[in-house]
């Protein structure tokens, strides 16, 4: 009997801890993140083309490609920052800080991640792929490693994550995008990257600095104050680009800047109630925000429309 209830008890746990394996896998590779990776469409949007023929395809091929190098960069991000995020009230539940997922494990999934990621480039022979893809990894790893530590430059490599998407999808479609274009898409990421800092240092108060060290250099004010002008000035660079559009989408592009400086001013309410919540989830899950962002893309679309026209 004693034998018998043994071998079931070992039974259990073995299939138990093999699916666990598996939910920690999901858990490292953060799903909730991967519609970042739709930043590769943002080019082709803006210029109203797909560019080469199947452009649709390779914009595809683009965003698989950032999606499995952003997964590597979680899978070596976990390892990297373990140890503090055992000490954060959220992140100590992440699946390698947390002992579900080993650190080998972590790792060899993040190489494996990394090759498949740089490997869609040569999928569809397209070097830039390969080299946006390749610099995003280079600087993810570098901004874990080290860069994570110095003030400000931190922030800017944050934010170039995000910017490399979209060159990564010009590069796959063949869809050269404007410089005001990529002024707006920098400047939103860097007022992205900012608030994010604002809403760690506000939320975990003195445990901010255990968290992330660099964060002692900097102060709540001066990064609301940078959080502001960086909108205002993403709104400024968006009405030059719209107002450089054809006679046809001009008009709608132009009111398109109206929802858009809205969602500004109730991402810049939502970061300054010093809640916990990533800020992802501020722009993704609240329904103000949601009503401003798709009447944003109703304008912005409507201009395409009239330019296709």
């Amino acid at each position: 009997m004693t034998t018998q209830t043994s071998a079931t008890e070992v039974a259990v746990p073995a299939h138990a801890g093999g699916l666990r394996w598996v939910v920690a896998v999901v858990r490292t590779a953060r799903p909730r993140q991967w519609p970042k990776n739709l930043l590769v469409f943002a080019a082709p949007l803006a210029g109203a083309s797909l560019g080469r023929r199947d452009g649709l395809l390779y914009a595809l091929v683009a965003a698989a490609a950032f999606g499995f190098a952003s997964v590597a960069v979680y899978f070596v991000n976990d390892v990297v920052d373990a140890e503090r995020d055992r000490l954060h009230p959220r992140k100590r539940n992440r699946p390698v800080a947390s002992g579900a997922l080993p650190k080998q494990h972590a790792v060899a999934l993040g190489a494996v991640c990394a090759a498949i990621g740089l490997s869609a480039g040569l999928l569809i022979n397209e070097p830039l792929l390969i080299a946006t893809v390749a610099g995003y990894l280079s600087l993810s790893f570098g901004y874990s490693l080290v860069l994570k530590q110095i003030p400000v430059v931190e922030v800017m490599f944050l934010a170039s994550g995000f910017l490399l998407r979209v060159l990564g999808g010009a590069a796959a479609t063949h869809v050269p995008p404007s410089g005001w274009f990529l002024l707006v898409c920098s400047l939103g990421a860097f007022g992205v990257a900012i608030a994010k800092r604002y809403t760690e240092l506000t939320s975990l108060g003195a445990k901010a600095v255990e968290h992330r060290p660099v964060l002692r250099f900097y102060r709540p004010a001066q990064l609301r104050i940078a959080q502001i002008a960086v909108g205002a000035a993403m709104i400024a660079a968006y009405l030059a680009w719209a107002a450089g559009e054809h006679s046809g989408a001009r008009l709608w592009h132009l009111a398109s800047a109206l929802p858009l400086a809205l969602a500004l001013v109730r991402f810049g309410y939502l970061t300054g109630r010093r809640s916990a919540t990533p800020v992802e989830d501020l722009i993704m899950r609240d329904l103000p925000m949601l009503a401003c962002e798709l009447s944003w893309l109703a304008l912005f679309v409507a201009g395409l429309y009239q330019t296709g026209g």
